[in-house]
């Protein structure tokens, strides 16, 4: 989730050059831990079972120090080449497979939260291709190397004594894989969205989001309820932008305080009527109700297929703060419910 922290790295990097002394300083900074851990409730007897069998892992901190991190001030692509790649053929037939095969699972999901059922696969499907890859790290393993580095001590730091508070309250070790920045399962939780979030889905009183669908399913949905998912309300709708809209006179006159360079993009929020009014026509029949709320963006610029963006495309912004992620999750959404 946001978990979409990992990136394919040419091999060709070097590993960062650790300093020996560093190294044999690992155990002593998991020895470090302790008070924190219990202070979270995590006992001796699992502190004693996991931290003097964790190694260093220096492909990890490699990982994590040449993410493609881009400035601020750098072009932002257009979206249509992600759209393509990320709503094709295969993830939407897919997708279709798993939305009818868990069908009365996910009618009985929405019934509960609101959160539609297509939202649910399309999260699923971006994740890990609706289970083919979840990522083959030791998850506490690879959170204390990257907690010991320190350059990003106060994200991944919490992150392994939440892992270690999972393995506390019976999550076994060989479960906690995932990607190399801390993601697991079916939806890529980071521990500890696992220990807010994790939901049982199918009634056998676990939350295993790495074997169950319904689980992995059941906790997406809580996730978008935890988030302030409203019920009802579409994520967005695709329209067509007279030539002549004023975009000057609707842009955001607000610095948003998280993923400001996400949020720089969309326009004021205005209700559905007022849009209309605007001259703004859907590229789908169904247009949402005129109280509705929403922001525009224009990812691909002026002339080009548009977006009216609802507060639940927020709470997709929320599980991972993109704008190209939020847009494919709800098209997909749309193509696995057509």
């Amino acid at each position: 989730m946001g978990t979409s922290t990992s990136a394919q790295v040419p091999m060709s990097v070097p590993a960062p050059q650790v300093q020996v002394q560093e190294v044999a300083g690992f155990q002593a900074y998991l020895m470090s831990l302790r008070p924190k851990a219990r202070a979270i409730g995590v006992s001796d007897a699992t502190l004693d079972n996991v931290l003097p069998t964790l190694t260093f892992n220096p492909r990890v901190i490699q990982l994590d120090q040449t993410q493609p991190g881009g400035s601020f001030d750098s072009p932002i692509p257009n979206f249509e080449p992600y759209r393509l790649q990320h709503v094709d053929a295969e993830r939407i037939g897919r997708g279709r497979i798993a939305y009818r095969v868990n069908r009365d699972k996910l009618r009985a999901i929405e019934q509960q939260t609101g959160v539609p059922e297509s939202i649910m696969v399309a999260i699923y499907g971006h994740e890990t291709n609706y289970g083919s890859f979840i990522g083959d790290f030791d998850l506490v393993r690879s959170l204390a190397s990257l907690s010991f580095e320190g350059r990003r001590r106060a994200l991944f730091e919490p992150e392994l004594l939440a892992a270690l508070k999972m393995l506390d309250e019976g999550v076994p070790r060989s479960r906690l894989v995932g990607s190399w920045a801390g993601a697991t399962g079916y939806p890529q939780f980071l521990p500890s969205v696992y220990l807010r979030v994790a939901k049982d889905g199918d009634g056998d009183g676990k939350a295993d989001i790495w074997s169950s669908e319904a689980d992995a399913l059941a906790s997406i949905a809580n996730y978008f309820v935890d988030a302030g998912w409203r019920r009802n309300v579409p994520w967005g709708v695709a329209v067509t932008v007279p030539s002549n809209l004023n975009r000057e006179a609707i842009a955001n006159r607000t610095a948003a305080m998280r993923c400001p360079r996400v949020f720089e993009r969309h326009s004021m929020w205005k209700s559905m009527a007022e849009w209309r009014q605007l001259g703004l026509v859907p590229l789908a029949a169904a247009w949402p109700g005129d109280t509705v709320m929403a922001t525009l963006l224009e990812p691909d610029g002026q002339g080009k297929t548009a977006y009216l963006l609802t507060s639940n495309y927020r709470v997709i912004l929320d599980y991972n703060c993109s704008n190209f992620y939020g847009l494919s999750v709800g098209l997909l959404a749309d193509a696995v419910d057509d």
